[in-house]
C-alpha cells in the first residue's frame, strides 16, 4: 500500500502506514471508527480524519471495498475479489463468503437500460456465538 500511494503520488505518513499495518493484520471487516480506535492506541495523534481519508482513498484505488450492509458505519473489506457476506443481526459480525450464487439474476424486463456491474449477495442472520446466546436465554425461561 505504501507503494501504491507513492506511485499515486500521495504522501505516506506514519499515520498511513499505521492504518496499512492494521489493514494487513486483520481479516476482519471494520469501520472506519474501528480502525482508529485501534489505531490510536499506537498513535494517540491520529485522527478520525485520517482514517477515513485513508480508507476512502484504498477505496478509490481499488484496494478495499467500501461495504453498505444497512444501518450503521460502512464497513471497508481488504478482500476485493469476488464474494459475498454473511452478516450477523444481533453483534455485527461479517464474514466472507465464497459461494456460488450464479442463479441470482435481475430479470430482463425489472427496470430498462440498467446495466449490473457487479453482485453481491448477503445471507442476514445470526453468528454462532449470538445463536447459542439466544438458545441460552430461551432455555434458562
Amino acid at each position: 500500500l505504501t507503494a501504491l500511494f507513492r506511485a499515486q503520488e500521495m504522501r505516506v505518513t506514519p499515520q498511513r502506514q499505521a492504518i496499512f499495518s492494521i489493514l494487513g493484520e486483520s481479516d476482519r471487516h471494520p469501520t472506519a471508527e474501528a480502525v482508529f480506535e485501534t489505531a490510536r492506541k499506537q498513535m494517540p495523534t491520529i485522527s478520525l480524519r485520517t482514517v477515513y481519508q485513508t480508507l476512502n482513498d484504498l477505496a478509490a484505488m481499488g484496494e478495499l471495498d467500501k461495504l453498505h450492509l444497512g444501518p450503521g458505519s460502512s464497513r471497508f473489506d481488504p478482500n476485493t475479489e469476488p464474494h459475498h457476506h454473511l452478516v450477523c443481526e444481533s453483534c455485527g459480525e461479517v464474514v466472507d463468503l465464497h459461494a456460488d450464487v450464479t442463479d441470482v439474476r435481475v430479470p430482463d424486463d425489472a427496470v430498462e437500460g440498467f446495466r449490473i456491474a457487479s453482485t453481491e449477495v448477503v445471507f442476514r442472520g445470526r453468528c454462532p456465538s449470538c445463536a447459542d446466546a439466544a438458545d441460552d436465554a430461551v432455555s434458562a425461561t
